[in-house]
């Protein structure tokens, strides 16, 4: 770690080296955003049993935590637009600390809920401003490869973080597997405060505002990807248990999301590699892969073995997603990109929202095995949209002009 506690309180120009200290602590932060959503997934039984509610209601514990998020994203970050980042950044992880405290502790369902609540607030004002942060620290030639590493938090946390709250909670209780997270966050906080640079915050006018944005080439279609690639994802991950247990591999739930996970690290690692010179080629080919992976699901429900390659496959698609969706909102909004960001995290946290219903929805209505037939749906149009959009995921990247200003 080539960081020092002496450039944090000034700031520093874009390194033309990965600042690979700084990075891991803002892919630790992505880590717990991401893994404060899905961990009751993991303990949803032992939470049910304390709350003294059904499952089926404590399972909105994430459908809150989505919509909170969803609603709070885009004026949250225009609020805090003029803020310096590391001051906003220990603020919002102070927040995921009180929360999961809380959420730890707590025996009252609504008390849950409004921590609950809380987190997603927390996790929208993260979301917004990390990929920028990411950005800004390194010189555009390797903004790609830094959001990468910073990315790598989500499928650590749904392939590694979800499984080990799980165990954790076998082992002891689910409250200790949200008091982990606490513990965590509190790390992740020195951490911040002694080695992380500050960066300033952004100016705002009418070029940045959200009809600007919205009008700005490009960036109606990456939007559009990130609503039917998460939508679809969403659907699927969300009822992979449920998946898993009507073809017989119920006792290897956790096995499958290892394999998953993994799978999703070496998709992290090959989009940090070729992101900055094959976005759209990147693109188009995770794209493929999930839509091969849920199609292969659906047909060979009966070979356990084809099923964790499928599985494999699927992680091999998504893992690159968010760092490919958030560099592609950044290049076409160009000035405007935090208020692009600002829009592709409401997107994606509606998206999943909405996977949450509708596969709900496609599981009453049609069956389990009727559930991986909703990704290629989806992601059909998905991909016309990426291959139809020269701006939002243009053949070249002009990386020269996506220097950040401050």
């Amino acid at each position: 770690m080539t960081d020092t506690t002496t450039s944090t309180r000034v700031g520093r120009p874009p390194s033309e080296r990965l600042p690979v200290g700084s990075l891991l602590a803002l892919g630790t932060a992505v880590f717990i955003t991401a893994l404060t959503e899905t961990l009751p997934a993991g303990v949803l039984p032992g939470m049910s049993a304390s709350l003294g509610a059904s499952e089926a209601a404590v399972g909105q514990t994430v459908t809150i935590y989505a919509i909170a998020t969803a609603l709070t994203t885009i004026p949250l970050a225009i609020l805090t637009a003029k803020w310096r980042r590391k001051p906003l950044l220990l603020v919002t992880m102070a927040l995921f600390a009180v929360a999961n405290t809380v959420t730890a502790f707590s025996s009252d369902y609504l008390l849950t809920m409004i921590a609950r609540f809380a987190a997603g607030v927390a996790a929208g004002l993260a979301w917004a401003m990390i990929a920028g942060y990411a950005r800004r620290m390194v010189v555009p030639s390797l903004q790609g490869k830094a959001i990468a590493v910073v990315m790598t938090g989500i499928p650590l946390a749904l392939g590694l973080g979800v499984p080990a709250g799980a165990f954790l909670a076998g082992l002891i209780d689910w409250r200790a597997a949200f008091l982990a997270m606490t513990v965590l966050t509190l790390i992740l906080l020195l951490w911040v405060l002694l080695f992380v640079p500050d960066q300033a915050g952004t100016t705002r006018d009418r070029s940045t505002g959200v009809r600007a944005t919205l009008a700005t080439p490009g960036v109606v279609a990456v939007l559009v990807v990130v609503l039917l690639f998460v939508l679809a994802h969403t659907i699927g991950y969300t009822y992979i248990a449920t998946y898993l247990h009507q073809v017989g591999l119920g006792a290897q739930v956790d096995l499958v999301l290892l394999a998953f996970g993994l799978a999703s690290l070496v998709s992290i690692w090959v989009t940090g590699t070729f992101i900055q010179t094959h976005l759209r080629a990147l693109m188009i080919f995770t794209t493929v892969l999930v839509g091969v992976a849920s199609t292969a699901l659906a047909l060979v429900f009966d070979n356990h073995v084809l099923i964790y390659v499928a599985v494999i496959v699927w992680g091999l698609g998504w893992g690159g997603v968010p760092t490919l969706t958030q560099t592609a909102a950044n290049d076409a909004g160009g000035k405007a990109a935090d208020t692009a960001q600002s829009m592709l995290v409401t997107l994606w946290n509606l998206s999943m929202a909405l996977g949450g219903i509708a596969g709900g929805l496609i599981l009453a209505g049609l069956g389990t095995l009727s559930l991986p037939w909703a990704l290629p749906v989806l992601l059909l149009p998905t991909l016309i949209v990426v291959l139809a959009s020269r701006h939002g995921f243009p053949r070249y990247r002009a990386v020269a002009e996506t220097e950040p200003t401050d």
